[in-house]
């Protein structure tokens, strides 16, 4: 059956236990958060559209305030939306179906850990994975993990007012790119379908990852650092899905961070301040939380900030008409390569729109 190749119930239950209890789930500061951010993810949107041109054909947005058990339900909903294409072809034969029941609760255990540590580090999300057969009021949200909100609002003395409005802004960013533009929905879950589907129980696979690995240490680079354990075990044909991937979401995470400078610039006199508390929080893990970061492949997405904004600006620096390009067809996104060396981006597209 489909269902065992993942207990989806352990790893919730796993996930909520690696989250630990939330110091603020309690405050009475977390009765503000919910009309907060209906009236601020409101009033970003606005911003949004009108500092990039992107407005949603889906509808106003709707913010969601959640704990940490409340985040996580809804990761685990949308790793099973994602994944029931290739869990309905998972049929275990011989040997694997005797592990089946093992390998389900090891999977589980590892997807546990994983939404477990990222649910004590994460403020906010825009969940993109909308299915047709689920209820309609659970579906294209912007959530906010308030206790991690509220953690990091007292730890620094952020004034609230300006720090919720600049993290919808973030959020509301993607739901801009992802519902004002037609196709980008759909091209990127084509992308990550195929590259999830590709996954399989290939030892020989495994065997190279670590011959690679070993290359990678001996000659003093980290194995883990372009995409986690995933890039370290994908086929050649994997690895070119995950670089697409990998460069969209260069491009759309470095558009997230400046458009949300942008657009709140004259309105959030506190915005460098947040900025630069998130990158040193981005950047301080070490240890286990280090290590799990890299394996999930958490580390490579960081980076993709940094290169996606460094892109734009390159990109602005010679042409700022040109930026408005990559929203008009999938053909004209930069690939990886051309988010690192974005004149190789300039010259193909600066040259197809002089032709």
């Amino acid at each position: 059956m489909a269902a065992a190749a993942v207990d989806w119930n352990l790893a919730e239950a796993a996930a909520v236990r690696v989250a630990g209890r939330e110091p603020f789930a309690d405050s009475y500061h977390a009765h503000s958060l919910q009309p907060d951010f209906d009236r601020l993810t409101a009033i970003a949107e606005e911003l949004v559209a009108d500092c990039t041109g992107l407005r949603s054909a889906a509808g106003p947005a709707r913010a969601r305030v959640t704990d940490r058990p409340g985040w996580i339900a809804a990761n685990v909903a949308a790793f099973r939306r994602l994944l029931r294409p290739v869990l309905d072809r998972f049929e275990p034969t011989g040997p694997s179906a005797m592990l089946a029941p093992v390998t389900s609760r090891i999977t589980a255990l590892e997807l546990g850990v994983m939404l477990g540590w990222l649910s004590g580090r994460v403020l906010g999300q825009y969940d993109l994975l909308v299915v047709e057969d689920e209820q309609p009021e659970d579906q294209d949200l912007v959530y906010y993990v308030g206790p991690n909100v509220l953690s990091l609002e007292r730890r620094f003395a952020f004034p609230p007012e300006q720090f919720r409005l600049w993290l919808a802004l973030h959020e509301v960013t993607h739901r801009a790119q992802f519902t004002g533009v037609p196709w980008m929905r759909p091209y990127f879950l084509d992308l990550v379908e195929r590259a999830v589907s590709a996954v399989g129980p290939d030892p020989a696979r495994f065997a190279a990852a670590i011959g690679r690995a070993a290359d990678a240490l001996r000659q003093g680079r980290n194995p883990l650092a372009d995409g986690g354990v995933m890039g370290l075990v994908a086929t050649d044909d994997q690895r070119e899905v995950l670089d697409q991937l990998s460069g969209l979401m260069s491009l759309l995470e470095g558009h997230g961070d400046v458009t949300m400078d942008r657009a709140g610039e004259h309105l959030l006199p506190a915005a460098p301040r947040f900025a630069r508390v998130l990158r040193q929080r981005r950047q301080q893990a070490q240890g286990p939380a280090r290590l799990l970061q890299q394996l999930i492949g958490l580390e490579a997405k960081l980076a993709q900030y940094e290169q996606g904004e460094a892109f734009i600006a390159a990109v602005e620096a010679s042409d700022p008409r040109l930026m408005d390009r990559v929203w008009s067809d999938p053909t004209l996104l930069p690939t990886l390569v051309e988010i690192r060396t974005p004149g190789d981006w300039l010259n193909r597209v600066g040259a197809s729109a002089a032709a």
